[in-house]
């Protein structure tokens, strides 16, 4: 019934959109752009009064960084630090269960709020400012190692291209290869028309000095030496598998991890034996 109720739903906003389209372009791309930039309303958000147990044990930092407030939780251990970079209407506690493994380490563990997400205040989300302010925490904690689910991973992936870094691991779990597959699958989703995904497009490239077809996390490791881990699962329905076999083909460092019937938050105990054992080498 709620897959047929959304079906109904995005349907009719994409029916909006391209009637609005004919009337007043530029006010149905950037309704069609908030929708795709902006989470949903209780989505990954947190409340600082009521935070969940696992970032009440934490250190919670608050900064000040691009006219934006942007939280990350501590977890204080050895001068080794490992950064966490969670994905799309998500917090920094969708780590509960992966710190758990990570504290044998011994290490320091950072995880952070993305722009519009956790307790960060930004209302949109897109991968360079997110990448921006991982440079922001790499430029002051130096971590060694760097976890990133979903498209949390595929920011990590442009980030390590494009900014200094004294990274030795990355661990990407159910991430996206392609910019482009996400973005198609938006515009499928709501059947925009092609004036509005060409139109779409067109802001991204003014707007970052992105071309969306060569926005890929493949591009962004084919020549990185870092080592790695690349995990997904088999039924992942939000960022299907064959996005993790570009990843494998493209980062010759990068060991490639599958599992079943975990879905795209992996919450797995054997992989995070797996990924906290890979730490510790």
């Amino acid at each position: 019934m709620k897959k047929i109720q959304f079906y109904i739903l995005t349907k009719s906003v994409g029916f909006y959109l391209n009637v609005l389209s004919y009337i007043r372009p530029n006010h149905a791309l950037t309704l069609s752009y908030a929708l795709f930039s902006q989470p949903r309303k209780g989505k990954g958000k947190l409340n600082i009064d009521n935070l969940p147990k696992t970032l009440q044990s934490s250190k919670l930092v608050k900064q000040e960084f691009d006219s934006h407030a942007f939280y990350s939780y501590i977890w204080e251990g050895s001068e080794d630090t490992i950064l966490l970079v969670h994905g799309w209407e998500s917090n920094a506690s969708r780590w509960k269960k992966l710190i758990a493994h990570l504290k044998k380490t011994g290490k320091t563990i950072i995880a952070i709020d993305a722009p519009g997400h956790g307790l960060s205040n930004s209302k949109e989300f897109n991968v360079p400012t997110y990448a921006k302010f991982i440079e922001h925490m790499v430029s002051q904690y130096n971590p060694t190692t760097v976890i990133g689910h979903s498209i949390g991973g595929n920011a990590l992936a442009y980030f390590q291209k494009n900014f200094e870094h004294n990274i030795t691991k990355m661990i990407l779990i159910g991430a996206p290869a392609d910019f482009e597959i996400i973005l198609h699958n938006y515009f499928r989703m709501l059947s925009l028309n092609t004036f509005l995904q060409k139109a779409f497009k067109k802001k991204i490239k003014e707007r970052f000095n992105i071309v969306t077809s060569e926005f890929s996390a493949t591009l962004f490791l084919e020549s990185t030496t870092i080592d790695g881990i690349i995990a997904h699962d088999k039924e992942d329905d939000v960022v299907l598998y064959s996005e993790a076999i570009k990843l494998s083909n493209a980062w010759k460092n990068g060991q490639l991890i599958s599992t079943e019937g975990f879905g795209h938050s992996m919450h797995n105990e054997s992989l995070y034996k797996t990924i906290t054992a890979f730490i510790e080498k």
